[in-house]
């Protein structure tokens, strides 16, 4: 069998400061949904966030995603549309107290960010017997919001904001957009230029929900088990960083 012979020579060669800067789009990157500005993004821009999605990791390399493009202002209205109606609805399943909360967030950036992009998968991309996928039929969902993750953060490292709206009736995102019955929209992003990234994120900001300390999600060779003999240095150094994280100093 032919071999690959095209390989990376140097694995670790990122200087400190590309290796920072790999950091800072991560721990900078928020859902934005306040702060856009109308300025267009060129297609230059565009064409190389959507490069960065498409070289997202996917199972047995099936690549299931697509992009749909949309900077049409009665489309996002339509779109705009479609999110009242499911914001409604949603609204009603808090208690009174979050109700109210709720009513008060703004959840989305449809009509003020100057592109909406909305990622869907094809379920059926690769066809029928797909590697990886024979025992986890939702490895294709998982491979498309990676591509998610990757268009987000090749968009902070260019200035873009990104917030993602998922509250909508996926049927009604289907026939206002075209998509086939056969191809799920995954995530609705509204993508723009944007005024400042705020220092957190804005659902933490207005108190609806706080940042979970990492050491309570980590377990160590069992599920549940949260120490043995070797993790004691692994949750030292994950304190000292968060505590970094806290003071408003990036994380080592």
């Amino acid at each position: 069998m032919e071999r690959a012979t095209s390989v990376l020579t140097d694995p670790y060669s990122l200087s400190e400061q590309a290796r920072a800067a790999v950091y800072h789009n991560i721990f900078t990157r928020r859902d934005v949904r306040s702060q856009f500005l109308p300025d267009q993004v060129s297609d230059l821009v565009l064409s190389r966030v959507l490069m960065a999605a498409h070289h997202a990791p996917s199972v047995g390399f099936m690549q299931p995603w697509n992009f749909l493009v949309i900077r049409s202002k009665a489309v996002r209205q339509r779109v705009h549309s479609a999110f009242l109606l499911a914001r409604a609805e949603e609204a009603t399943r808090f208690e009174s107290g979050k109700e109210q909360q709720y009513r008060r967030l703004k959840l989305e950036g449809i009509l003020d960010a100057p592109v909406n992009i909305c990622v869907t998968c094809d379920h059926e991309r690769a066809g029928p017997a797909v590697l990886g996928r024979t025992h986890n039929s939702t490895t294709d969902v998982y491979s498309t919001v990676c591509a998610v993750q990757n268009l987000w953060l090749a968009a902070r490292a260019e200035g873009l904001g990104v917030g993602w709206v998922s509250i909508f009736k996926p049927t009604a995102l289907q026939q206002i957009l075209g998509i086939p019955a056969t191809i799920s929209p995954i995530a609705y992003l509204c993508v723009g230029f944007v005024s400042y990234f705020l220092e957190k994120p804005e659902l933490e900001l207005a108190g609806w929900r706080s940042r979970t300390p990492l050491e309570k999600l980590v377990f160590f060779e069992q599920w549940g088990q949260d120490h043995c003999e070797w993790s004691d240095g692994i949750v030292q150094r994950i304190r000292h960083i968060q505590e970094r994280e806290g003071q408003g100093v990036m994380a080592e």
